[in-house]
């Protein structure tokens, strides 16, 4: 997916609030941007790290510029939540995911279960539907990424939520994990940052909901799908 909105590049200073983050510009400006990431960010934050902004255009905005990506060593790491929500269902509907290919219709942002809302609705003539919950995983621990990079209740809720639609005749239930980077080869669950989770997944996992995770080619003006990790899902601690 191309960005189509302005880009500017600059050094990253820090993060605070939860989601204001300053970066420095080349031209030594220092522009307070938006974050759209709530999660902790772990292994992201380093001061002095090259940063991408997003330019919004919109000047009625009290935050005009979002933090879109930062640099990891030599690796591009998008930390904009909302991109993989756009381009999953891209990716979809051009078929270019071939777990999710069959189907007539794709829906974003559709109500379901308690007071929630699932990232993609895929469904056919025939009544079947394919409900699709995705997570932006930006932690890495050598060539593994990780999910979450902290304690995550509605991630966990989610979980329970699509393993009851996996329970139902003629629906299928997807955990996919939009990896942000191109530096890892598989995925696991951060079993130490929030073991529940962990442990949710793989509930989920034996009640027949499918765990994908793919990982991303981030460049700072696009946002590529590149292929299917392994999903490693571990064992429970012993007691």
């Amino acid at each position: 997916m191309r960005i189509e909105l302005p880009t500017l590049q600059g050094r990253f200073l820090r993060r605070y609030k939860r989601f204001f983050a300053d970066v420095e510009l080349d031209d030594g400006r220092v522009i307070t941007a938006h974050c759209p990431n709530t999660g902790s960010m772990l292994g992201c934050l380093e001061e002095g790290r090259r940063a991408v902004l997003r330019d919004s255009l919109n000047l009625e905005r009290k935050l005009r510029y979002v933090l879109q990506a930062l640099q990891v060593g030599r690796t591009w790491v998008n930390v904009d939540t909302g991109l993989p929500n756009a381009v999953v269902p891209a990716e979809i509907a051009r078929g270019r995911l071939p777990e999710l290919a069959g189907y007539d219709n794709v829906r974003r942002e559709v109500k379901y279960g308690a007071n929630s809302r699932i990232d993609v609705l895929l469904e056919r003539a025939d009544g079947a539907r394919c409900y699709v919950e995705i997570k932006n995983t930006t932690l890495a621990r050598g060539r593994v990424a990780q999910f979450p990079d902290a304690v995550t209740e509605r991630g966990l809720k989610h979980l329970e939520e699509l393993s009851k639609l996996a329970r139902l005749p003629g629906h299928r239930a997807v955990q996919f994990f939009f990896v942000s980077r191109a530096d890892v080869d598989a995925f696991s669950p951060a079993e130490d940052i929030d073991p529940a989770y962990a442990a949710g997944l793989r509930r989920a996992a034996a009640a027949g909901v499918e765990i994908l995770a793919y990982r991303a080619r981030v460049r700072p003006e696009s946002l590529t799908l590149e292929r299917r990790l392994e999903v490693r899902l571990g064992t429970p601690p012993r007691p």
